[in-house]
């Protein structure tokens, strides 16, 4: 169902779920599915430098440095024991192209990245809006929309992908 690197991102993630609370998703099928949604975000990665806002427990961020080798994936999860996690996984899973940075994202962070995306951490517009102050001219910011939708900028695109049942979009915005 999914690569094997992706697998043991999955038992990992299991494993310290249940020590601490990084995702609601508790079993290695909720996880699956956790991680092939993020996966409807790798056709849409943009560059070399990518920023996950938010990333929580790796998702999607190490998710994406593990499906896309020649990407670099800053993470940025501001709770420490979140932050925690996605270090061993970079450490055990030996991910080379990922860094995670146990903090908000605020006036102090790099930009000029290539992609920057925001899963579930911010309302839709607002991500879009803080995310373009993180991409270079000419990047693109990344969101993920579940079944209600929002009036998007103008320059922003729903893209449309089936998740189980259900039908979710990638949002794209060119600022």
């Amino acid at each position: 169902m999914i690569a094997p690197e992706l697998q043991r991102f999955v038992e990992l993630f299991v494993r310290w779920n249940g020590r601490i609370n990084l995702s609601a998703a508790r079993t290695v099928e909720e996880v699956t599915l956790q991680v092939v949604d993020c996966l409807a975000l790798v056709p849409y990665v943009e560059g070399p430098r990518v920023l996950d806002v938010g990333s929580g427990g790796g998702l999607p961020g190490l998710v994406l440095a593990l499906s896309l080798p020649d990407i670099h994936v800053v993470s940025l999860e501001p709770v420490h024991k979140k932050a925690a996690f996605q270090s061993t996984a970079i450490r055990e899973l030996g991910i080379r192209n990922a860094e995670v940075q146990a903090r908000r994202v605020d006036p102090d962070v790099d930009t000029g990245f290539d992609t920057a995306i925001s899963r579930a951490t911010f309302d839709l517009r607002e991500w879009l809006d803080r995310g373009r102050r993180l991409v270079r001219s000419g990047g693109v910011v990344l969101g993920m929309e579940g079944r209600e939708q929002r009036e998007l900028p103008a320059d922003a695109e729903r893209l449309p992908y089936a998740h189980g049942d259900r039908t979710r979009a990638v949002i794209r915005y060119r600022p």
